[in-house]
């Protein structure tokens, strides 16, 4: 029974138990599915514990798991180091190998599992400089590493299967589970740490809102493990008995999906940006009626409000909409899904109407690491709902709007604490309510907005306040735009650093025959580029009050990825280190 379920390996034992499938997860292996059945997950978990207690792991011993992508090995690995008591520390594939010495000795990790050679070397190179850490293990063969398969084959021999079950049976609900490294826009990592409890019964209280029915649906999993967001939604598909099936790559991804035709699929607001730019792409290359066609179905999509609030005329041009144009993008994206959950960031609230338009529900949600993660999600179903909102509380959480506009919130799944370090708990608690760090409003149905980050609202020298997130996540909306960064702190004006989509420029420039340069450095001097995306911010600037349009911008001539440290591994731009960076642009904008 659900209310058996206290500690994350209950979830493995309940779908054992209640409704085994015969392909639980399921990963590619050059180019064929492999499908892992219930009874080989439970096998296979209970193996590598026996292997685990046979390296010497003890209740409290900390692991590391880190992989380049979703798959079957991470989940057996994280069952098996939970049931002995032991904690999981899931770390983000991307950072450099010097946050990795810093997490390895931090969590005092004792054993890394990690899936390919380019994460070993990472770790490897690091290695002799953490004293804890006995031995890294891959999931892929790599030359001079271990293979988990040697663990699988130490726990070959169940003699001491009994020591896996008692151990099992000291877990307390109460007991840390994991210890997961904010990836923060700002200083070094802090270490959430979660109990059982915080992540089994968020899990439970989120179920409600997810469309997902036992056994009859198909899941594709693609964002990283890592993070807490995809995390408990792999516990909630095991809970339900929904197949998983892992994505290989963001590059296979539309291959996968064809393969796959998932019901279902958490996202980032990055993919559906990317997703839909590309069918404006496709849509601009039509001619004649097809091209006028597809503008008019973008353009009904665009005022798309649920629960056919828009009254029965638009109703009936939405049906045409999705009958001529929204029936091929849903084909394109495996032609069964019916909801996406999206989180991590804000999304644009077109992005919500349009593909909700195409009968692809998008439901934001809100949550933090330390939350466990989800506080508030949207959910189709009993009118709970509402574009440009992140829905409302699940159930047993309370939220409550501090006075200076700050969300705080209070309920089971409200971290233990930041891994020692009592001052910075300390920092965001006032007694049982976490401070988000979040601004934010309900609106009369009790719905919630997100309004900012309060560390990010700066002030112009005229006093005046500006939340950048609204404004980024606006200017965004152009497709000239790849990332931005609205600055002016102390400033008398605010001002943008711009990344320019530089695919896009390019085509751009094409099409209107402008010689704009052919290396990213000339496109970003280009004046030409620069007034046409200056254009594309004025449109923009008419959403916000006179005090908070964009005055001027710069564009920088590099790409802002994870690995060149200017985003966070959520894509999120870290604000001081790209200030930091551009400090000759910062300076040509205020001179």
């Amino acid at each position: 029974m659900a209310h058996d379920i206290r500690r994350l390996f209950d979830f493995l034992y309940y779908q054992n138990e209640n409704q085994p499938i015969n392909n639980s997860l399921n990963t590619k292996k050059n180019g064929v599915w492999v499908s892992t059945t219930t009874a080989e997950f439970v096998e296979k978990v209970n193996a590598a514990s026996r292997g685990l207690l046979r390296l010497g792991v003890k209740p409290k011993d900390k692991i590391a798991l880190i992989s380049s992508t979703n798959r079957t090995e991470w989940n057996i690995m994280d069952m098996a180091i939970l049931q002995l008591g032991a904690v999981n520390v899931p770390m983000y594939p991307t950072i450099s190998s010097n946050e990795y010495k810093y997490i390895f000795n931090h969590a005092e990790v004792s054993y890394c599992f990690l899936s390919d050679e380019v994460l070993f070397e990472k770790a490897n190179a690091v290695k002799a400089e953490v004293p804890t850490l006995k031995e890294i293990f891959s999931f892929e063969t790599v030359k001079n590493c271990k293979n988990w398969e040697e663990l699988l084959a130490l726990g070959q021999d169940n003699s001491n299967q009994k020591e896996v079950d008692s151990l099992k049976d000291l877990v307390q609900a109460d007991d840390l589970a994991t210890i997961i490294y904010t990836s923060g826009t700002t200083g070094t990592p802090k270490g959430v740490m979660l109990s059982h409890n915080n992540v089994v019964t968020n899990v439970l209280d989120s179920a409600p809102r997810l469309p997902i029915t036992s056994g009859n649906t198909t899941i594709i999993s693609f964002l990283p493990v890592c993070h807490i967001f995809e995390r408990i939604l792999h516990y909630l598909y095991i809970y339900k008995s929904i197949a998983i099936y892992f994505a290989e790559s963001i590059e296979k991804f539309p291959e996968n999906l064809k393969e796959i035709h998932p019901h279902f699929m958490s996202v980032v607001p990055r993919l559906l940006e990317k997703v839909y730019n590309s069918i404006l792409e496709k849509g601009s290359a039509l001619t004649g009626i097809k091209k006028a066609i597809f503008y008019w179905a973008i353009e009904v999509g665009l005022a798309y409000e649920p629960y056919g609030q828009n009254g029965w005329l638009y109703e009936k041009k939405l049906a045409l909409a999705r009958k001529l144009v929204f029936s091929k993008w849903r084909e394109g994206l495996g032609g069964r899904l019916e909801t996406m959950v999206s989180g991590s960031a804000a999304l644009q609230p077109r992005l919500a109407r349009i593909f909700s338009a195409a009968g692809m529900y998008v439901m934001e949600g809100y949550g933090l690491t330390e939350t466990s993660p989800v506080i508030t999600v949207n959910c189709y179903k009993d009118a709970l709902f509402r574009i440009g909102t992140v829905g409302k509380p699940i159930r047993n959480i309370e939220v409550k709007i501090a006075e200076d506009g700050e969300i705080l919130v209070k309920g089971p799944n409200v971290m233990q604490g930041y891994y020692k370090d009592p001052e910075k708990t300390a920092e965001v608690m006032t007694g049982d309510f976490f401070h988000t760090g979040d601004k934010g409003e309900f609106d009369k149905d009790g719905f919630l907005r997100i309004t900012g980050r309060k560390k990010e609202i700066f002030k112009t020298s005229g006093g005046k306040y500006i939340a950048p997130a609204a404004i980024e996540n606006q200017m965004k909306q152009s497709r000239f735009i790849e990332q931005i960064l609205v600055i002016g702190d102390g400033q008398k004006m605010a001002a943008a650093i711009v990344q320019p989509n530089f695919a896009f420029v390019k085509e751009w420039a094409k099409r209107h025959h402008q010689e704009i340069g052919s290396t990213l450095q000339e496109i970003a001097g280009n004046q030409k580029v620069k007034d046409r995306i200056m254009e594309e911010i004025e449109e923009g600037n008419k959403h916000f009050g006179q005090w908070e349009t964009i005055k001027k911008i710069e564009l920088t001539p590099e790409v802002w990825t994870v690995d060149n440290e200017l985003l966070t591994p959520t894509f999120k731009p870290k604000r001081e280190v790209i200030i930091k960076k551009y400090k000759d642009l910062y300076d040509r904008i205020y001179a």
